[in-house]
């Protein structure tokens, strides 16, 4: 919808002003979106807290500031009131003249039931159906989806509907995709809850709308008393795999697309399949997608992010000579990510990165304290915290990070750095028959590069394989013949001290 100049995109989640982007802060976003969808009518206070904070208590001057913040985004303010006016003592109203388009008009029941896969991922979690006998567990029906909208509305890269919009939609018929063409999302969050006898079945489906596809399903289990325990690992369990699902289902979509039609979310998506498959090829693969995502998009914070990481890649993985170049974009391209978007954990993740290849390693878990504290469920940022602590020598933190981000997230594309991850923490334990278990694990899990070979070819050679330990040094040789204990230090900047000499004695052992 326009107006004075403006344009507000719902699916695209974004304020135009001119044709150019205005940084907004989501909440803020969020506000103007419910004012504006809502203009025939005043907006209570209420309903504000109910759609934009989801229902938690806040103050008066949470929901000022958020008022102000929303008029300065569209050149309005307090005095003139002519976008947003306030109803004293009661609510606002959106009061600017709306230019709609014909399709914004549309009915609901005609709308296409088709939303372009250049949008934006959008996902709309619907209250859990209850089959079977009733009971005290009842109120997990609401309160279980209820949770899983509060943890996924902190990802900035996917738009998450209200609550009180998609609690609308309630029992065991509500269709997914008249639910996506009446709310505009491109996903559906359904689940069923049934209790029988003192067992009770927790069933979640993940459905794509545009055409009825599941993406993903899964069910618990366990006793009908055990239920109020099993929430938090079910609520852990369904956000993970919402977040990694819906990112391989828009690259199974983008790649049915021509590169002409591919617009900055498709690309980026496309770069991030390229770049979790670590050789140089596809790293510069991802690098140019994301720069075709930033060309469309100049103000693409995950963007940004994504291509910081391929130059904290190849310089990593010292794929050409010039290893202080890509250490510096990689830390100015995170820096810009950070302040294009304050809330996204992969811009803190990027620069926690840059900060671990320089040697920083207080400063690098800081900036992972920060991407996990946005986003708790962030695997990658837990692993990457653990494995700095790690470097540092603080071996039992880092260890504890690593199981839980394995637990986290099983099936990651990183989950080979994970496991060679506890090797390096149980060498340090002097648990070295679990170090060389998890080190030849890792080098087994797809994704594994030279540097996990050679921590597994390490770790087994002081166990004493000899044989083993040989054929995966020759694999990390195969991979960078100019493998060296310099190379690997540069890569894993260890700090001084007992844990360093271990590796030091071991590498050059197996004449590294």
């Amino acid at each position: 919808m326009k107006f004075a100049g403006y344009a507000l995109d719902p699916q695209g989640f974004e304020l135009r002003h001119g044709g150019e982007r205005v940084a907004v802060e989501p909440q803020v976003l969020s506000l103007l979106l419910l004012l504006a969808a809502n203009r025939e009518r005043m907006v209570s206070k209420d309903e504000i807290i109910e759609e934009v904070w989801d229902g938690r208590i806040v103050s008066e001057s949470a929901i000022s500031a958020r008022i102000k913040a929303a008029r300065k985004a569209v050149g309005d303010d307090g005095t003139a009131q002519k976008v947003i006016r306030t109803i004293h003592g009661r609510g606002f109203r959106f009061v600017a003249v709306v230019e709609e388009s014909v399709a914004a008009v549309v009915e609901a029941d005609e709308a296409p039931a088709a939303t372009p896969p250049s949008t934006r991922p959008s996902i709309a979690v619907l209250p859990f159906a209850l089959i079977g006998e009733s009971g005290p567990h009842d109120i997990i029906a609401d309160a279980l989806p209820a949770d899983i909208i509060m943890d996924l509305a902190r990802i900035n890269w996917l738009f998450v509907i209200a609550r009180g919009s998609s609690f609308r939609f309630r029992g065991p018929d509500a269709d997914p995709i008249a639910v996506g063409r009446a709310l505009a999302v491109t996903y559906c969050l359904t689940g069923q809850i049934e209790r029988t006898g003192h067992s009770v079945s927790v069933r979640c489906a993940l459905i794509d709308t545009r055409d009825g596809h599941t993406v993903w399903s899964e069910r618990y289990e366990g006793a009908i008393e055990s239920l109020q325990e099993l929430r938090p690992e079910i609520e852990r369990g369904v956000v993970e795999s919402v977040l990694q699902h819906i990112p391989q289902n828009e690259v199974r979509l983008a790649r049915g697309l021509p590169a002409a039609q591919l617009d900055a979310w498709a690309s980026f998506h496309l770069g991030i399949d390229h770049m979790y498959r670590f050789n140089a090829a596809d790293n510069a693969a991802a690098s140019r997608l994301f720069g075709h995502a930033l060309e469309r998009d100049p103000w693409f914070s995950r963007a940004m992010a994504g291509l910081s990481f391929t130059h904290f890649q190849s310089a990593f993985m010292a794929y050409d000579e010039q290893v202080g170049r890509h250490v510096e974009q990689a830390r100015m391209l995170a820096q810009k990510a950070v302040e294009t978007d304050r809330l996204d954990p992969f811009g803190h993740f990027s620069l926690g990165r840059c900060s671990w290849l320089e040697g920083r390693l207080d400063d690098s878990i800081a900036w992972f304290d920060r991407a996990t504290s946005l986003s708790p469920s962030f695997a990658q940022g837990v692993y990457n915290r653990g494995l700095v602590a790690t470097i540092a020598g603080q071996a039992r933190q880092a260890d504890r990070d690593l199981a839980l981000a394995l637990d986290l997230s099983p099936l990651d594309p990183m989950a080979y750095a994970m496991i060679s991850g506890r090797a390096l923490t149980h060498l340090q334990f002097g648990e070295l028959e679990q170090a060389a278990q998890f080190g030849e694990r890792a080098a087994l899990t797809p994704g594994a590069h030279k540097h996990i070979k050679l921590i597994a070819a390490l770790t087994l050679n002081l166990i004493g394989k000899r044989q083993e330990a040989a054929a995966w040094l020759a694999k990390a040789r195969a991979d960078d013949a100019d493998l060296s204990a310099a190379s690997f230090f540069r890569s894993f900047p260890y700090a001084q001290g007992e844990a360093r000499e271990t590796l030091e004695r071991g590498l050059r052992a197996i004449g590294v």
